[in-house]
């Protein structure tokens, strides 16, 4: 088997008590069958931690005003106090690491619900570099697609070389992945999924970015119909299943900040905040970096998914749009905080959004849907605020 890491990865390291939130709390802990088991057979004064503990009906570990119950005032883990790290379930043991599986094929990444990876993944002035090595395990899928999957292979190298590419603006390069992403789904839909290679090709010659620098200018939106597209994008929230009792009055919070003053306010502070980026050089490369590495982030855990349902072209919006959607949060901090957005605020705003949007199946479903099926999230919709 193929194991792909990206470079960062063995970087990471968990700083327990000295993160400023924690992974224990907010959400539910789910324990798995091989966990269960030792739980159950433990006698011991753990074991009987553990019998109050658990919701041994639902599978996963009580909660005390949202904190898991092995959770001490001190935002340690009593479980690894008292029984060492053999003692933790599969899900405290792995998280934030996440790993995506393919016939012959297995993908290990970092989560940024986890502040401290977003911290380390957000931080990154270099390009993201993705790593290699062979392992004796061999695992089958039954009808798996290899060749699509070979194929989504090489555009998401594709994907990532225009992306990483910092001769051109990030939203150039993001215009560009959703239009390789638009074509490679035409492909697929027409069966001319052969045609992938020429593809790869047509999106290397220079004339193909001049087209995309001469439609994002067409496609520009002026600020009062940007606000009212980022007003309509703003509802997939009020879509979404709630997973921290906190999120709700954030996402309102911030929504207020940004659409409650009408559309010339809302146009006024967006062009004071990216007067805020791009007055300095170094905050401009700065934020630069940061979309860049969110989209790459994205990209790597999601976009080779499309094997299972041939929807690559869904997996591109997803990464362009949460990062859009992010941009946006990140303009309603600097209207809190006027003058200043740090590169903590962001990494915090990162790890809020990803902890509430990818650890539920129904809300990944649920904006995917919406990306596949909804006219707002066609690619001129994007493309206008870009």
């Amino acid at each position: 088997m193929q194991v792909t890491i990206p470079h960062y990865y063995p970087g990471f390291h968990c700083i327990a008590d000295h993160c400023s939130d924690t992974c224990c709390a907010g959400w539910a802990i789910m324990i798995d069958d091989a966990s269960m088991k030792k739980y159950r057979a433990q006698t011991d004064l753990l074991g009987r931690k553990l019998l109050n503990g658990i919701d041994w009906k639902k599978g996963c570990f009580k909660q005390s005003h949202g904190r898991c119950a092995f959770l001490n005032e001190m935002n340690l883990c009593d479980m690894y106090t008292d029984g060492g790290p053999s003692m933790l379930c599969k899900t405290c043991r792995e998280y934030p690491r996440h790993t995506e599986e393919y016939e012959g094929v297995r993908e290990l990444s970092l989560s940024m619900s986890c502040e401290e990876a977003a911290r380390l993944i957000l931080g990154l002035k270099e390009p993201v570099r993705f790593l290699t090595k062979e392992d004796d395990r061999e695992e089958t899928y039954p009808e798996f697609d290899f060749f699509l999957y070979s194929k989504l292979m090489d555009v998401r190298e594709e994907i990532f070389s225009l992306l990483q590419n910092r001769n051109r603006e990030i939203s150039l390069r993001a215009a560009m992945i959703l239009g390789l992403g638009h074509d490679l789904q035409k492909r697929i839909r027409d069966g001319k999924l052969y045609q992938t290679e020429e593809l790869i090709v047509r999106y290397r010659q220079a004339g193909c970015e001049e087209f995309f620098r001469m439609k994002s200018r067409e496609y520009t939106a002026p600020h009062g119909e940007r606000y009212i597209r980022m007003n309509n994008w703003f509802s997939l929230f009020d879509k979404l299943e709630v997973l921290s009792q906190e999120w709700p009055a954030y996402i309102g919070e911030l929504k207020i900040l940004l659409f409650e003053q009408g559309p010339d306010q809302y146009g006024k502070k967006r062009e004071e905040f990216y007067e805020y980026i791009e007055t300095v050089p170094e905050r401009k490369r700065e934020w630069s970096q940061w979309l860049e590495q969110l989209l790459v982030y994205f990209v790597y855990t999601y976009f080779c998914g499309a094997v299972y349902d041939e929807h690559p072209y869904v997996k591109v919006k997803m990464a362009v749009i949460c990062t859009i959607l992010i941009e946006e949060l990140a303009l309603a901090i600097y209207i809190k905080h006027p003058g200043c957005l740090s590169f903590d605020d962001f990494a915090r705003l990162v790890h809020r959004f990803s902890r509430e949007i990818e650890h539920s199946d129904v809300n990944l479903n649920t904006l995917e849907n919406s990306f596949r099926t909804e006219e707002a999230y066609g690619l001129k919709e994007i493309l206008r605020v870009l």
